[in-house]
Formats: structure tokens, sequence, C-alpha cells
């Protein structure tokens, strides 16, 4: 389980690099078109506001990769700071609904999975 978890939370920060990307206009298509409003357009942040939060979708990643190397290893805090690392990754997916619609979905099953593991010791 730790294994699958592990690649689960990889894979899902692989997939904060389209936040990246899209905020720092690395990639342009059709169902990544560059905006500078988050909140489905209620918030405008500019150029440069969307550029900030595109460096969190990275640091979002890089921890995510980061939590879940620690998970193969099986370091003793790997499990807490995956939640806390999904909760800052759930915030993100808060202000890119409803295009992050899937990532709002795996966050919310990874946060309840991971407090799982915690309470009752499973890993």
């Amino acid at each position: 389980m730790r294994l699958a978890l592990a690649i689960l939370m990889a894979l899902h920060g692989i997939a904060h690099m389209v936040g990246f990307a899209g905020s720092w206009q690395l990639a342009a298509s059709s169902d990544l078109p560059y905006k500078t409003t988050v909140l489905n357009g209620r918030l405008d942040l500019g150029d440069k506001g969307i550029r900030a939060l595109g460096v969190l979708w990275v640091v979002a990643a890089l921890a995510f990769v980061f939590v879940a190397a620690g998970a193969v290893l099986d370091a003793g805090w790997w499990a807490k700071a995956a939640v806390v690392t999904a909760v800052g990754s759930l915030a993100l997916t808060l202000l890119e609904l409803p295009a992050a619609r899937i990532g709002l979905v795996l966050n919310l099953f990874l946060i309840a999975v991971l407090l799982l593991i915690q309470r009752f010791h499973w890993i």
C-alpha cells in the first residue's frame, strides 16, 4: 500500500507541472489557455501574480515527489508531510476549479487515506 501511495503521489506531483507550464506560458493549447484569473475567473492576479501561483505549483510538485521518495524509503515523517502537501495542493486546486476537479478529488482521497493510515497505524 505504501508503494502504491508513493507512485500515486509522485504522479500527482508531476501533474502539478501543468499548473506551472500554463501560468508561465510554457505550453499553450485549447486545453491549457493562458489566463491570469483564478476562482473561475472571479479574481484577476495579473501576470506577476499568476507566475507566483505557478511557482507554488512547482513547490507542490516537488513536495509530492519528495514525500513519495520518503514513503518508498519508509521514512518516519513521510505520512505527516504527505498530509501537509496534499492540503496545500487542495488549496491550489480550489483556486483552479473547475479545471482542476480531478486534482481536487485526488487530494481529498489522499488526505483521507493518509489520515486513516496515521490514525490506525496501518503502515
